[in-house]
């Protein structure tokens, strides 16, 4: 029924205009946001058909968000529906060097923190061909935790294959309670895909992008391990070797969602039964999305190939 599902909270982002302080400003654009809920309009804007799965509120800024991702094509329908609780909102500031990005979240007591998965509609995760969430989802509570264990649990019963991006929140936990809880999580995962400051500082590793990505696919038993490493490009480990992909430079207006559109592009490129691909559309959905303002890239598929028809067909190794 899908080539991909996503588990996880998406909230409303209200952003400072650029160059202003929360504290100055008279007015905040609002925008639907979530990690997960980001790969899954990726996907979908790619052409593949993508759902997902979260509970909001059945209040005007939860209908919003289903609204928004139905908008970009993916479905809502496992979307579990709270009569009460509330819809998480970050606050965002935007400035140049050296200032810089600055996120406040107000996601306490929201309706996803309150995910009971034995309420969840499950079915769309057995009949989906990829299953993706990240470590923010295990991050907001423990019933959120279980419903993450769950979500991968089903997937795997069924066949389907998994990957997790670890998007290690500081906000949300440390890196040893991350680190605890993470590791068991990801043992056996078909993809792990983690910035290279996460790796080290999450799973106490050390050394270059690639060795990273290859001492983290060891440490979790991943079928292949990805480390993002920002200009440098990006990292895959898989059971042959390791492979390298450089980053396409370009000119950065908004960098919130860029790592989740490098997810979508390296799933994009394993629905396509090669990591290596992936790791050419991650890196090119990654460059365009920093040039749009909010967390998702209003690109076709289109788009990202032409953008890469000048590169090596090859990445080099």
């Amino acid at each position: 029924m899908f080539d991909l599902v996503t588990l996880g909270e998406a909230m409303i982002r209200l952003a400072a205009p650029h160059g202003e302080s929360l504290e100055s400003a008279t007015n905040l654009e609002m925008r639907s946001a979530g990690a997960e809920a980001n790969v899954a309009v990726v996907l979908a804007r790619m052409g593949y058909r993508t759902s997902w799965i979260s509970r909001l509120p059945d209040d005007p800024l939860g209908r919003r968000i289903a609204g928004d991702l139905r908008r970009h094509g993916v479905d809502t329908s496992a979307v579990a529906w709270a009569a009460g609780g509330r819809t998480g909102l970050y606050f965002l500031e935007q400035a140049p060097p050296p200032r810089g990005v600055t996120v406040y979240y107000d996601r306490g007591g929201s309706a996803f923190s309150a995910l009971d998965p034995d309420r969840i509609d499950w079915a769309p995760v057995r009949q989906s061909r990829w299953a993706h969430t990240t470590g923010i989802t295990p991050a907001l509570g423990e019933a959120c935790a279980r419903a993450a264990v769950r979500f991968l649990a089903e997937a795997r019963a069924a066949g389907v294959p998994t990957s997790l991006d670890v998007n290690h929140r500081r906000k949300l936990w440390d890196a040893k309670r991350a680190r605890a809880t993470l590791e068991p999580l990801l043992e056996g995962i078909n993809v792990v895909i983690a910035a290279q400051e996460d790796a080290r500082e999450v799973f106490d590793l050390q050394g270059s992008p690639p060795d990273l990505a290859e001492r983290l696919r060891e440490r979790v038993r991943a079928g292949a391990a990805v480390v993002t490493a920002g200009s440098e490009g990006a990292y895959l480990a898989d059971d042959d070797a390791v492979y390298g992909e450089p980053a396409i430079p370009g000119v950065e207006v908004d960098p919130i969602g860029r790592g989740d559109a490098f997810a979508a592009g390296l799933i994009w490129g394993a629905l396509e039964g090669d990591l290596c691909a992936g790791l050419r559309y991650g890196v090119a959905l990654a460059s365009l999305s920093q040039t749009f303002w909010g967390d998702v890239p209003w690109v076709t598929r289109q788009e990202v190939l032409g953008l890469l028809t000048s590169r090596s067909a090859k990445p080099e190794r």
